[in-house]
């Protein structure tokens, strides 16, 4: 058999690809990469990162409203769409350098242009037309948002690729959507001014979250003034002179300058040559993979939001790493999907590790204990603002293991990082106990819990 090109091709340089080349590098193999667009991915190009910068900048305004009750005073601050962007844009140009100079350290060969399967262990680079062999061949695309359910006039709308490309600040958005990334933009364009409305065809946000946490962003966003259509759906966008008209079910028109649709992504498997060797997309196109992340054929495999198992970056990241341990270093790893710190970066933020107290009690039935805490920090106790903070810690009462924690409020992320190491260690009630509080903070609470609240509240279903 004549020699292969390359030992490893991955196709898509995002955070799972470029993981997964320069691992498999450092293992000793050749490695080769192709991405049609930029290095970096979704989560650096179009989505985490630039989103964050942006819950950053609609922060700001209640900053500059709380300092008043510190003795403060801010006059003049105004919001520059421009400026904000430049900076934005110029930061994630600086990190897709970091991509690139961490793939060219490893001796990775990287090819700027779209690739797709050309047959067994044979990868066609589009743009150049060329033929490449490799010994075995990474998928790591990830995904694309849709518009779906489609609507009349639904090409009138954006998705969270174009947001990042909007020029001005809209006055007026319509956000549809109950997930992550129509909550996050909600927040996003609420703080920095516009008037928003969040339309979900749920009767909740977040399907999935603990339903505490749901209930008091719900409330908390109504308190911050951003229009809450729940239980809804959008059936028509038309353009009227320079505003859209956006028609709901029940007939209402909303009149908006942008309507963000964030209903849902799909993998990017159109055109990658699937069929071709032998490997079949599921239902949402997603390519089925086993815990080691290989497909039907044996010297395929696949990472990240293209498998459609847990969506997200860190995720991605560490099934890459993963991936080349298992088939460069010979050390097969498997990544567990069971136990994900994540976080919403709304405002307030939620973070969450764990079963929520409805999935522990479908999990355990009684035997599960809940400790919650609902307060005001101390923040607000000078600024004045109506905000709450909540945590809760959900417990198998035979056990006293911590099956999971939720957090409401500020910092939230950067708190549930901390207990998702808890969580994987396994630790118990009494292990929290005999935690020293940090004081005074809010996450002193976790700690201090004592007493288990009596739940009220019935087992919902998903």
């Amino acid at each position: 058999m004549a020699a292969q090109d390359f030992d490893l091709f991955v196709i898509g340089g995002g955070s799972g690809g470029v993981r997964a080349a320069r691992v498999a590098a450092a293992h000793g193999a050749k490695v080769g990469l192709a991405e049609e667009y930029r290095m970096g991915g979704t989560c650096v190009i179009r989505g985490c990162v630039p989103k964050k910068l942006m819950v950053y900048a609609s922060r700001f305004p209640h900053d500059f409203a709380d300092a008043a009750g510190f003795g403060w005073t801010v006059d003049g601050a105004r919001f520059d769409w421009d400026a904000m962007k430049s900076a934005r844009d110029g930061e994630i140009a600086r990190l897709e350098r970091v991509y690139r100079s961490l793939l060219d350290g490893s001796g990775v060969t990287v090819f700027d242009e779209r690739a797709s399967l050309a047959g067994p262990q044979c990868v066609q680079l589009e743009g150049t037309d060329r033929t490449i062999s490799a010994r075995t061949v990474l998928v790591a695309v990830g995904a694309h948002p849709t518009l779906e359910p489609p609507i009349e006039g639904g090409a009138l709308a954006i998705t969270s690729n174009e947001v990042f490309e909007l020029t001005r600040l809209p006055e007026r958005i319509l956000v549809v959507g109950g997930g992550y990334i129509a909550v996050e933009f909600a927040g996003v364009f609420d703080g920095l001014g516009s008037r928003t409305t969040l339309l979900h065809r749920g009767e909740k946000l977040l399907r999935g979250f603990d339903e505490d946490m749901r209930d008091a962003l719900e409330d908390a966003y109504r308190v911050r003034g951003i229009d809450l259509r729940l239980g809804t759906t959008l059936h028509r966008i038309e353009r009227r002179g320079g505003a859209l008209a956006a028609t709901l079910a029940d007939g209402q028109v909303l009149e908006v300058d942008e309507v963000l649709v964030a209903t849902g992504r799909r993998p990017n498997t159109r055109r990658l040559g699937l069929e071709g060797v032998g490997v079949m997309p599921d239902m949402v196109g997603a390519i089925p993979v086993d815990r080691y992340s290989r497909t039907a054929a044996p010297w395929l495999y696949a990472v990240g939001d293209v498998t459609n198992r847990a969506n997200l970056t860190p995720i991605a990241i560490r099934e890459g790493h993963a991936f080349a341990d298992t088939v460069f270093g010979g050390k097969p790893t498997s990544v567990d999907h069971s136990l994900i710190p994540t976080a919403v970066f709304s405002t307030p933020e939620i973070g969450t590790v764990g079963l929520s107290e409805e999935g522990a009690r479908r999990a355990h039935g009684e035997d599960v204990l809940v400790f919650k805490a609902s307060f005001r920090p101390m923040r607000a106790t000078l600024s004045g603002r109506e905000e709450r903070t909540v945590m809760k810690i959900v417990v198998q009462a035979s056990t006293d293991r911590v099956l999971g924690v939720h957090v409401l409020g500020h910092d939230a992320g950067e708190i549930i990082q901390m207990a998702g190491i808890a969580l994987t260690v396994g630790a118990t009630k009494a292990d929290f106990d005999r935690t020293v509080a940090v004081h005074p903070t809010a996450s002193e609470e976790l700690v201090t819990l004592r007493t288990p609240f009596v739940a009220k509240r019935p087992v919902v279903a998903m």
